[in-house]
């Protein structure tokens, strides 16, 4: 058998005399109902971003995907997409990759650099020559990039 010893009983004078309210009317709770509705969209957002690299998106889920691209351009810093992901979008959904680069240009992503660097390197395709004449035709591309895109064309 155990033996240890009781617990001090805590009556001091200056110790915190706990009691418990009987009226909790007076307390009132705030809560923000748009917090759970961004979450979900940019989840969504994100699952879509996620299936885009994978396999191609039908009509429907493109058209979701960029009305929230253009609903709210900062989301696509949270859509998951890593420069390695990069070519795989290219490939099976053209469209979703400019649209994509373009918000991320205009968000002056930091990243840009390195998705330009990985669309330069990656293996020729139609899709990837789309990705880049929609590119240059819509915004205005480092000259550097696109020197190194030409050279890159074989």
């Amino acid at each position: 058998e155990f033996m240890r010893l009781a617990p001090p009983l805590f009556l001091r004078e200056h110790e915190m005399i706990w009691q418990d309210p009987v009226d909790y009317g007076y307390i009132s709770y705030g809560y923000d109902t748009s917090m759970l509705v961004q979450d979900h969209l940019t989840s969504e957002a994100m699952k879509l971003t996620s299936r885009a690299c994978k396999t191609t998106l039908n009509l429907t889920e493109q058209q979701k995907l960029l009305s929230e691209l253009e609903r709210d351009p900062g989301v696509v810093v949270n859509l998951g997409l890593t420069p390695s992901k990069l070519p795989d979008l290219v490939e099976y959904n053209p469209m979703i990759a400019i649209e994509i680069l373009l918000k991320l240009m205009q968000e002056s992503s930091s990243q840009i650099t390195e998705y330009f660097s990985v669309l330069v390197n990656m293996e020729m395709s139609l899709h990837s020559m789309e990705v880049v004449n929609r590119l240059t035709t819509a915004v205005e591309l480092p000259t550097e990039f696109v020197h190194l895109y030409i050279s890159n064309c074989k």
